[in-house]
Parts: C-alpha cells; sequence; structure tokens
C-alpha cells in the first residue's frame, strides 16, 4: 500500500467548490482513503491532499513510486478543485517495519 501526500494551494475556487471543501475538511479529518481526503487551512488557499493507493500487480509497473504518485493525482483532480500541486510525497507502506514495545531483541 502507498500513502501519498499532496501539498498545495487552491486557484480560483467557486461558491460550491469552497462549500464542498468545508464540509470534507470538516467531515474526514486527516485520513489517508482511496478516494483521497482535503485538510486545508480556514481561508481555503493551502491544503493536504492524503490519498492511499494500492500496488500495482507485481512486475507490472518499473516504478511504482512514480505510478503511485500519478494515480493520486488522479484522484486529486477527480474531485475537480482547481489547484496547484507545491509537493508530493509518497511512503511504501510495505517497507514500513513497526517496532514493539516491550521486545527484547
Amino acid at each position: 500500500m502507498f500513502r501519498v501526500t499532496v501539498r498545495g494551494t487552491f486557484t480560483e475556487l467557486d461558491g460550491t467548490s469552497r462549500a464542498a471543501l468545508r464540509t470534507a475538511s470538516e467531515g474526514f479529518g486527516a485520513s489517508f482513503t482511496e478516494a483521497g481526503t482535503f485538510t486545508c487551512d480556514s481561508s481555503l488557499s493551502a491544503f493536504t491532499f492524503r490519498c492511499q493507493v494500492p500496488p500495482p500487480p507485481e512486475g507490472e509497473v518499473a516504478d511504482e513510486e512514480a505510478w503511485a504518485a500519478q494515480r493520486a493525482t488522479e484522484a486529486l483532480e477527480a474531485h475537480g478543485h482547481p489547484h496547484r500541486v507545491l509537493r508530493l510525497a509518497v511512503t511504501d507502506m510495505r517497507g514500513i517495519r513497526i517496532r514493539r514495545k516491550g521486545r527484547s531483541r
């Protein structure tokens, strides 16, 4: 599983987009979902978009992180809010190891 975080700014939001963003950012919080969730500042100028992307079938894609970034960008664009991407970060959750407390090595 990949977790992609996109930081950016909104450009030229209309009233409908502003209302949808205020409602969405209040309801979901900062969670990673396949459709993606927004967190925004109160002026709705800057945003963070979090998206969870399942990995492609093994061996099908050479650069999986670039592939995940593309899928997350498509999810962001599907929301239809005009924006400009400032930064994008991809984390491959398959490589994350959790250290448990109380276990000696």
